[in-house]
């Protein structure tokens, strides 16, 4: 039988539309089952707490349950195949953060390419580091430590939480922008840095401030400033390290992101969700209980800032040479 002209095109105009249609709908349904949101540390510390208090806003404002699922080692990077091998349809994401940014420099035979393969959905967070002494450390100011550092080349011991670390790399930035010598002193995680330098160990140490806040405020350790652009309102009497070494701004910072080829309909759903619960303020109060102030951001800018950060921490590992495999 055959089909006039006009009548066909009808058809066919219909059928083209299909595909587009039922895009539509499942974006519309989505979530319609349970996803899970990959974090590449263990239970408990501040990636972890950030990951679950936005799994829980997106559970409650979707009545789909997201759950956390901890996938520790190599750097976050075993975290990242997870999501990156996932299917696109919005049902595996992870919880990106600065890690991201530099795995690309320290890591060289990775099985992808983060800026290529995992889309950027929404900023959620950030908060800074701080530049922690014992007290034994005669100095009391940014300038006088750059100084004294100056005056005593090679004699100053900075722990780390690791070798890659974000406060191995954080000191790193400071010796570049700095020009001082300090002998980097590694440790397998925050808390034996942080002993070691209650005990007087080491003299520096570059951890969060949500994990040292206590020790500021008793007076164990001495915080000479906050490593972020701006003040910090958990300690406004402590400067930032930039307004002393011009340049230095060093932020822990956490977002969403998803398998590349995720549908634009629901990135779009999930940023919108994610920025209403960074307006909400019980969420809001949860993170400053962290040190944490919501970071906002849109796909795009969220994009642009792990562009501009990978460039960034991509220079500071070249100037200090570390190599990780």
């Amino acid at each position: 039988m055959r089909i006039p002209r006009r009548k066909f095109l009808r058809l066919a105009a219909s059928a083209a539309t299909l595909p587009m249609a039922a895009r539509m709908a499942q974006a519309q349904t989505y979530p319609s089952r349970p996803a899970r949101l990959v974090v590449g540390f263990a239970p408990g510390g501040g990636n972890d707490i950030v990951a679950r208090l936005i799994a829980q806003w997106l559970s409650e404002r979707t009545g789909q349950q997201f759950f956390v699922e901890n996938r520790p080692g190599a750097g976050t990077n075993i975290a990242t195949e997870i999501v990156v091998s996932a299917a696109p349809d919005g049902y595996t994401l992870l919880l990106a953060g600065v890690p991201n940014a530099y795995n690309a420099a320290l890591y060289h035979k990775l099985n992808f390419v983060f800026l290529r393969d995992i889309a950027p959905v929404a900023g959620v967070a950030r908060g800074p580091l701080v530049m922690l002494l014992h007290p034994s450390v005669p100095v009391k100011t940014v300038p006088e430590f750059i100084a004294y550092a100056k005056a005593n080349p090679g004699k100053i011991n900075m722990a780390s939480s690791g070798i890659g670390g974000g406060g191995h790399l954080a000191g790193e930035l400071f010796k570049m922008l700095a020009g001082v010598n300090l002998v980097h002193v590694p440790f397998r995680g925050n808390g034996p840095a942080l002993t070691a330098l209650l005990g007087g160990q080491v003299d520096v140490l570059f951890p969060s401030l949500a994990s040292s806040i206590g020790y500021i405020k008793s007076g164990q350790l001495r915080g000479l400033g906050v490593t972020a652009a701006t003040r910090s309102d958990a300690v406004p009497d402590l400067p930032t390290v930039g307004e002393f070494v011009p340049g230095y701004d060093v932020d822990a910072w956490y977002g969403i992101g998803a398998p590349k080829g995720t549908r634009a309909e629901i990135v779009d759903k999930l940023y919108k969700e994610i920025s209403a619960g960074l307006a909400d303020l019980k969420l809001k109060a949860r993170f400053a209980d962290l040190g944490d102030a919501p970071m906002p951001m849109t796909p795009a800018e969220f994009g642009k800032l792990i562009t501009d950060e990978t460039e960034k921490w991509g220079n500071v590992v070249k100037f200090a040479g570390i190599k990780l495999e």
